[in-house]
């Protein structure tokens, strides 16, 4: 066993002196040391209850004849972290968190990894942590939140997240009172779990059953239901099993895996962060994958659920119509069905009886939403290597759009600008220097695009940004686009006025430049001036790269 090399033979006799003080026994060092990294913590919605999901994983670990150690990561809660400096840390801390999680397991040499996560960084990070290490591992999340619940006009009506940043909006021009405002923040979030839309944590929480890092209902099972509590013990008695079939993440993360992966989420219409991540958690696993081939997955895929903030749907009610394996089920004959699992069975295999009990929630094939996929990469002159929209949640009118540039450098720049009412419908709202360089961190603009739908904007004015958005934002929102102003991408030659186009359905991003125009501009800029010159984020600045390659460090 790995673990051998901290428990067996007299010279180890320091280290188990170590294992007896943490209350080990001596027939413990016969089994395998299961370490479980946890993201436990009372400052996340989503991870304020892992400490229970921790303590059925480690009964299950038991009860399969293994010994288990928990050891915890940091965690940012994005929408603590919105709209102010902080959210320039939530995107880097999932480097951190990857670190972290190699570091702990490898000082400790563990036989298999158990992942307790739950939100948006800590996912992705948790998984390009278990691809880099390549030790038998599984994932289990804190499941989702459940929706709120208020009384609209007289009619009970389901809330989240995402409605209140909209409802900044509607207060700012009049269309919502402070007593609503009120009443809306007190029941948009009514306990733990993940924020309950299809935004970025449960997205990504479902993606780990697309991949085949987790048991079926690891992404939609709600965190306030005895069914989360049964999932974990199961989990902690599969790793057991997944480490006696000596399956290791690298077998189950491949290009199989990762097309598999971006095909449920075309389906489900999920967050456009899952792009970033997903990139980059193939980086770590060694797999080759293009952004140009999501438009080829797009076009194969159709979308078949409507989640908020794209529709009425919350993640609950997609665990009650089936779960991630009844949507795998309606697209299997575009999976890669002999990709591996942590179960030790296919993706095939898997789907066997997962049927879909609501038709109103994942549609069928033959009637979809969309023909073609939920997320879509934009190319063109002004993002030669990507950017990324979540079509399924831009209105039919904006999907081809024109309009003037309102140029600003920065989210607060924007911001004001909006709250001022100074942007007019047609404009094309222009964010940068907010990219992972450049800003440093690739903040969320869910705030700008929030108040432009609670203006009654998002039909009417697109926004782009070298930044990335929430899984809460919906509109003409089209974000991570690259290269960055900083690393001196086109968006850095755009000037206020200039006239921009786009064409979701035609995947083009274009200004009315020509490439010689463009190129004379970029000279002429002063050379950048990195925004933060100590700490972490200067470092993080000065390693990490452009979008398109998930934001991850140069080798």
């Amino acid at each position: 066993m790995r673990s051998d090399v901290v428990k067996r033979g007299p010279e180890r006799a320091p280290h188990r002196s170590l294992f007896y003080a943490l209350g080990c026994a001596p027939g413990d060092w016969e089994k395998p040391f299961i370490g479980i990294i946890n993201s436990y913590n009372t400052i996340i919605p989503g991870h304020m209850h892992l400490d229970t999901i921790s303590r059925a994983v480690q009964e299950g670990i038991r009860s399969a004849g293994g010994v288990p150690f928990e050891t915890n990561t940091i965690g940012v809660c994005d929408g603590i972290a919105m709209n102010h400096p902080g959210m320039k840390y939530s995107l880097p801390s999932r480097e951190l968190i990857a670190d972290s999680a190699e570091t702990v397991a490898e000082a400790h040499q563990f036989d298999a990894l158990v992942f307790i996560c739950s939100c948006d960084k800590i996912v992705p990070g948790m998984l390009m942590a278990s691809a880099r290490l390549n030790v038998p591992s599984i994932f289990v999340s804190g499941g989702p939140m459940m929706a709120g619940h208020v009384y609209s006009g007289g009619e009970l009506r389901t809330i989240d997240l995402s409605n209140m940043f909209e409802a900044v909006g509607k207060t700012l021009s009049g269309d919502m009172s402070p007593e609503v405002l009120e009443d809306w923040t007190r029941n948009a979030c009514p306990g733990c779990g993940s924020c309950a839309g299809m935004f970025t944590a449960n997205t990504m929480n479902c993606m780990t059953e697309a991949l085949g890092m987790a048991l079926p209902g690891n992404g939609t099972i709600p965190g306030s239901l005895g069914q989360r509590l049964s999932l974990a013990f199961r989990s902690g008695e599969q790793v057991l099993k997944t480490l006696a079939l000596g399956v290791r993440p690298r077998d189950v993360i491949t290009a199989d895996a990762v097309y598999n992966a971006f095909a449920v989420d075309m389906a489900l219409g999920g967050s456009t962060n899952s792009v970033l991540h997903l990139t980059a958690i193939a980086h770590e696993a060694g797999v080759n994958f293009p952004l140009s081939w999501l438009n080829e997955i797009s076009q194969r895929v159709p979308h078949l659920c409507k989640m908020s903030p794209a529709g009425k749907h919350h993640v609950e009610d997609l665990d009650a119509a089936g779960g991630i394996h009844a949507v795998m089920h309606e697209i299997s004959d575009v999976l890669k069905l002999d990709a591996r699992t942590v179960s030790g069975n296919t993706i095939g295999e898997l789907l066997t009886g997962h049927t879909v009990k609501n038709r109103d929630v994942i549609h069928s094939p033959s009637d979809p939403y969309s023909p073609t996929g939920g997320l879509a990469i934009l190319f063109g002159n002004l993002a030669p290597e990507g950017a990324v929209v979540k079509a399924a949640a831009v209105a039919p009118e904006m999907r081809v759009h024109k309009g003037p540039a309102r140029v600003f450098d920065s989210e607060e720049e924007a911001t004001k600008s909006i709250m001022g009412r100074s942007i007019k419908a047609g404009d094309v709202v222009v964010i940068r220097y907010e990219g992972p360089k450049g800003g440093p961190g690739m903040r969320e603009m869910l705030t700008p695009t929030s108040l432009l739908a609670g203006l009654g904007l998002d039909k009417e004015v697109a926004l782009i940004t070298d930044g990335r958005f929430s899984g809460a934002t919906r509109g003409a929102a089209i974000g991570h686009v690259s290269p960055e102003a900083a690393a001196r991408g086109p968006i850095a030659a755009v000037l206020e006025g200039d006239t921009i186009s786009i064409d979701i359905p035609a995947r083009k991003l274009e200004v009315d430049l020509t490439h010689s125009e463009i190129e004379s501009r970029l000279s002429n800029l002063a050379p950048f001036e990195p925004r933060v010159t100590s700490g972490y984020l200067k470092r993080y600045a000065e390693k990490v790269t452009s979008a398109h390659t998930g934001a991850v460090f140069e080798d």
